[in-house]
């Protein structure tokens, strides 16, 4: 687990040494190298994964399967788009979101390169490698809630945290991404979920997103109001709606997963029944 993890974090960081030693050099824009480089990141995420696994596991690499691609990245993305919108429709109807300007497309390049590597190189290291191989051991219901408290010990001391910001972090990291991962059984569902989570809170709406640093979206946006609506300083994604919201999408997919017979049983439980 930890040497593959850090395989991957290694390829992407010679992703970014490139970047510093050749791109930085070739005279093209900010936004063109930023995209190169994050679909360069993806691509040695998804490759050295594939790699590393078909390897150790001797298996085919089913949850990046080329023929689930399309359906699923598609959702995912929608997903996450659709829950930053809906974060911000409530924002707006308690009188807490205005547009003041409407920005050319263009800047969306920025954030949508923020938001590959994001949701790539975050998904594979975290569900692929991390959560898969908990799971198998522990079964899907502890693998979930292990995720849970781990993503929320993770964030309660960062700076501006709340009760609410850390829940609702551990709702989305925690539980809706790996039960995405769950229902589909493919890693796409996740890595696009978080990929148009990240792309839609900075980069349509304007929002604050806490691991990014864009300044610039398509919406030149305020948002004001309660924090227990906005967000507060770390943005619409640590608000209550999205605690209770990606709560509430977690839920459905493990339901549907498991009608579909895609829960795990704990190691020790599959063993037991082997044996029985």
């Amino acid at each position: 687990m930890i040497v593959s993890a850090g395989i991957i974090v290694s390829l992407v960081a010679l992703i970014e040494w490139l970047r510093s030693s050749i791109l930085d050099k070739a005279g093209i824009s900010d936004n063109s190298k930023a995209l190169i480089v994050s679909v360069l990141e993806a691509l040695v995420a998804v490759a050295g994964y594939i790699f590393i696994f078909r390897a150790y596991e001797k298996r085919r690499i089913q949850e990046l399967s080329a023929a689930a691609f399309r359906d699923a990245s598609l959702m995912g993305f929608l997903t996450g788009i659709g829950l930053q919108g809906l974060f911000i429709l409530i924002i707006y109807l308690s009188g807490g979101y205005l547009i003041y300007h409407i920005n050319p497309v263009s800047v969306l390049v920025g954030p949508l390169a923020f938001a590959v590597t994001a949701g790539f190189v975050a998904e594979i290291i975290m569900i692929g490698i991390l959560f898969r191989i908990l799971e198998e051991q522990t079964g899907t219901i502890n693998a979930v809630i292990l995720f849970i408290i781990l993503f929320a010990v993770l964030h309660i001391n960062i700076q501006g945290a709340t009760v609410v910001s850390v829940g609702a972090t551990a709702m989305q990291a925690g539980l809706l991404l790996p039960a995405a991962y769950v229902f589909s059984r493919n890693l796409w569902l996740p890595i696009f979920i978080h990929l148009g989570w990240d792309f839609a809170e900075p980069g349509i709406f304007g929002g604050i997103n806490p691991s990014g640093s864009m300044t610039k979206g398509l919406l030149a946006s305020k948002i004001s109001g309660n924090s227990l609506i906005t967000g507060g300083q770390t943005g619409p994604q640590d608000s209550l709606s999205s605690l209770l919201l990606c709560l509430l999408l977690g839920l459905v997919f493990l339901y549907l997963a498991k009608r579909r017979n895609k829960m795990i049983q704990p190691l020790w439980r599959r063993q037991s029944l082997a044996k029985g």
